[in-house]
């Protein structure tokens, strides 16, 4: 299958391949030019093409009382041609879109990686340097807790209330035996588990904890829904290029735009009413994606604005250390308190002196992560977020206005010009020009459209639901609900 440059260069090769004996009026004198275009689109073995005109009896679609350069084999691959020409000219169309989203999917992906490897070095930084007596036990649990997030904000079904309490319930062991009660310790699993346990009853770490699962709630899902959205839109692009058109849009394609080649009008190009009635018939179920494309982008564009200041997933990410010091310092400040009531609830701890673990942060990497921090204030994660939709915005009506793009920049003749009207080069097209979308195509005379396409549906059912997800990822409902919904 030819590339669409390959197709555009094939088409203007098309008018130019015949200068003399194209015309009614010269009539149809030899059968070269048609057969100089079969072969140079590869369309089939030259030998057996007739070299002059011949009747047409056999055809099936190019039919006409004039002779004729085609057979029916020649008419079967002219069929396949004009299939292909179709993929190609949406493929084409949707390029530049689909590139716009998949690029940006790919950079939102990336950034978002990054952030999460930035924001755990600085809380392995934060425990090395502060509470360097901790680091080293803490370091699985704040690693397991950046896996969450990163598992979260790419489309795995964690829960992040769950994770969040685990972090502050492992923490709390932790600054308990290193800061409430120092130096010694109790060796047993079960003692540690049963401080773990008490954390959620004593709160250690004040509103602390709240306020995290606050700020991830606030900025994780939409950060999710967002990148969700965008891989629907890549989803969406992709099958539309590649959809199955019904046998009335195969038949009027090839009459609209080999047929006259059959008889000898190489130069011809279709009358601008009648490309857009055969365009917007064969796209027709295409076009009933156009409202929900539209409301697609604006909810990507409602979505981008929402998730700005305290609630944008950077500034709370790599923030997230800055809370993590609130919340030891809180527990350390309390601390005679806490330790009367864990020595309550789990009784007092067996005293067996211990050596202070060494902090085992890898360096190499921070310095790479420290690179990362200082790049350029208009190359925030927002910025990026505000630039994308402003170029997506272009695309709003990519889906409604696809037949006529294809009609005025590619395939039809320009005003005025004599042009193919499916059966003669005429002066204009004198038939009724039917609309966008399904119902309008009831009055089409090039195409008949018959129910709807399940693929167009199901494609549809997609786009209401991730818009739903939006709406629902700014109502205030707790974690655990949302969670499934995506």
């Amino acid at each position: 299958m030819m590339d669409s440059q390959t197709w555009r260069v094939g088409f203007c090769c098309v008018f130019l391949l015949a200068l003399v004996g194209c015309t009614r009026d010269e009539g149809l004198q030899s059968c070269e030019e048609v057969r100089k275009l079969f072969q140079w689109r590869h369309l089939g073995a030259v030998k057996g093409l007739p070299d002059s005109p011949r009747t047409g009896s056999d055809l099936q679609v190019c039919i006409s009382e004039n002779p004729t350069c085609c057979t029916k084999k020649m008419e079967e691959r002219f069929q396949i041609a004009a299939r292909q020409d179709m993929q190609q000219m949406l493929q084409a169309s949707s390029s530049t879109l689909k590139f716009l989203i998949s690029r940006n999917a790919a950079a939102f992906q990336e950034t978002l990686e990054i952030l999460i490897r930035q924001a755990e070095n600085y809380t392995s930084i934060l425990f090395c340097n502060t509470y360097r007596n901790m680091a080293l036990e803490a370091a699985a649990s704040v690693q397991e807790f950046f896996t969450n997030v990163g598992l979260f904000l790419f489309g795995v079904d964690v829960n992040p209330e769950e994770f969040v309490n685990r972090f502050f319930d492992s923490l709390f062991p932790l600054v308990y035996n290193h800061l409430i009660n120092p130096v010694v310790t109790d060796n047993s699993l079960e003692y540690s588990e049963c401080i773990r346990m008490a954390r959620r009853e004593v709160s250690p770490f004040g509103n602390i904890p709240k306020r995290v699962l606050g700020q991830m709630g606030r900025s994780l899902l939409p950060s999710r829904t967002f990148l969700q959205a965008l891989n629907l839109g890549i989803e969406v692009i992709n099958t539309t290029d590649h959809l199955q058109f019904s046998k009335e849009c195969n038949r009027a394609l090839l009459k609209m735009q080999y047929c006259p080649l059959c008889q000898g009008l190489t130069l011809s190009k279709p009358c601008m009413g009648y490309c857009l009635n055969v365009m917007r018939g064969c796209l027709a179920h295409m076009a009933e994606l156009n409202p929900h494309w539209h409301a697609y982008i604006r909810s990507l564009e409602e979505l981008s604005d929402a998730m700005q200041g305290t609630d944008d997933i950077e500034p709370v990410l790599l923030n997230f250390h800055l809370l993590v010091n609130d919340a030891v310092m809180e527990a350390h400040l309390n601390g005679k308190k806490l330790l009367e009531q864990v020595n309550k609830i789990c009784g007092r701890p067996v005293r067996t002196p211990t050596q202070t673990p060494r902090c085992s942060f890898d360096w190499s990497k921070e310095k790479q992560g420290i690179k990362i921090t200082t790049r350029n204030g208009e190359e925030t994660l927002a910025n990026r977020r505000k630039e994308f939709i402003s170029s997506l915005r272009l695309y709003r009506t990519f889906y409604g206005g696809l037949a006529h793009e294809l009609c005025v920049n590619e395939l039809a003749a320009t005003d005025g010009l004599p042009c193919w009207n499916g059966e003669d080069i005429v002066k204009s097209y004198t038939q009724h020009v039917a609309g966008n979308g399904i119902k309008a195509q009831s009055g089409n005379p090039e195409v008949k459209v018959k129910g709807s396409d399940p693929v167009i549906n199901q494609i549809i059912d997609k786009l209401k639901h991730v818009i739903q997800i939006h709406k629902f990822s700014f109502t205030p409902r707790k974690m655990t609900k949302f969670k499934r919904r995506i």
